[in-house]
C-alpha cells in the first residue's frame, strides 16, 4: 500500500472517528491492498475500480461494517454477507464488532473484495425489482385520482425516488397515517424531489 492511494478526506474521517477508529483502520489497509482507489463519498471511506463503487466502510451504533454495493452478486461461500433491510436489493454487508474478528478473515475479505472487482470487471448489473412489482398505497392512488398532475409528476421521479416514496408510504399499518404521510409531500413530488432531496 503507498500512501500516495490515501485520500486526505479519509484521513480526515479516521482522525474524527471515535467509535470502530481501530476497525476502520485495519479495514482500510486490507481493502487498499486489493489496489482500489480511495474515494470519500456519502461521509464515508468509499474504494471504487475504474470509477465504480466496489466497497464502502462504514459504522453503527452496535457494528461496523464493509458493504459491497453489488454484494447480492457474491457467491458468498463463506455466508456472512447481510442484507441489512429487505428492501435493500443489491449491497451486502459484512459486519464486525472487533479489530480481531478482521485480523481473522483478512485472506476471506481480501477474497470477497477481489471477487466484487471481477463481478464490475464482467459488467454484472443486479436485477432491480421494477417500481411496478411494488404496489402503489391505496391512499396515494387516491390522490392519484384527484390529481392527474401529481401522478405525471410522480412518474417523472427516477425509480430509486418512487421506490422511496412508496415503501415510504407504505409502512404505517394505520390508513390515517398512510394519508399524512401522502399529504405532507404531494408538493415535494410535484416539485420533482426525492423523499431526501
Amino acid at each position: 500500500m503507498t500512501n500516495s492511494s490515501m485520500n486526505p478526506k479519509v484521513d480526515e474521517f479516521l482522525a474524527k472517528s471515535k467509535k470502530w477508529k481501530e476497525e476502520y483502520e485495519k479495514l482500510r489497509n486490507i481493502v487498499l491492498d486489493c489496489e482500489l482507489i480511495e474515494e470519500f463519498k456519502w461521509m464515508h471511506p468509499c474504494y471504487t475500480f475504474e470509477k465504480k463503487n466496489i466497497v464502502l466502510i462504514h459504522g453503527f451504533k452496535e457494528y461496523c461494517a464493509l458493504l459491497f454495493n453489488k454484494g447480492a452478486l457474491l457467491r458468498d461461500t463463506h455466508g456472512i454477507l447481510i442484507q441489512q433491510t429487505e428492501n435493500v436489493q443489491a449491497a451486502r454487508q459484512i459486519r464486525f464488532t472487533n479489530v480481531q474478528e478482521i485480523v481473522e478473515m483478512e485472506s476471506i475479505l481480501k477474497a470477497y473484495i477481489y471477487e466484487a472487482i471481477e463481478v464490475e470487471k464482467a459488467g454484472l448489473e443486479v436485477n432491480f425489482k421494477k417500481n411496478t412489482e411494488f404496489i402503489i398505497p391505496e391512499e396515494l392512488q387516491n390522490k392519484f385520482d384527484e390529481n392527474p398532475s401529481l401522478k405525471t409528476a410522480f412518474e417523472a421521479l427516477t425509480p430509486g425516488r418512487q421506490r422511496a416514496y412508496i415503501l415510504h408510504f407504505s409502512q404505517p399499518k394505520q390508513s390515517k397515517t398512510r394519508q399524512s404521510r401522502v399529504e405532507k409531500y404531494i408538493q415535494q413530488i410535484l416539485d420533482g424531489k426525492g423523499l431526501n432531496d
